[in-house]
């Protein structure tokens, strides 16, 4: 059997081939890896989000049940010492 020698020029073809190989090898790696890990942060950020939601709901709830008129007129009464005016602290203006 006859062994051919390699030139110059097949040397630098495989070289290239291989390069270009390990080039699509490692962005493909890459691109699997960073898919997992913008998964994660997606899923982190859909967790925050929904924490973020139920925050926002019970903290409605406490401000509609402070802001309710029975609440405001409790509050304004005994805390601020307001009363209901006098009749002649009433003024009524015509247009």
């Amino acid at each position: 059997m006859v062994r051919r020698k390699l030139g110059r020029k097949d040397i630098l073809i495989g070289i290239a081939v291989g390069a270009f190989t390990i080039a699509v090898l490692t962005f493909y790696l890459w691109h699997s890896t960073e898919n997992v890990r913008l998964g994660y942060v997606v899923g982190q950020a859909e967790d925050e989000i929904r924490a973020l939601r139920s925050d926002i709901r019970i903290l409605e709830t406490r401000k509609a049940a402070r802001l309710a008129p029975a609440v405001v007129d409790r509050t304004a009464r005994e805390k601020l010492g307001l009363v209901d005016p006098r009749e002649d602290q009433i003024i009524i203006e015509d247009d």
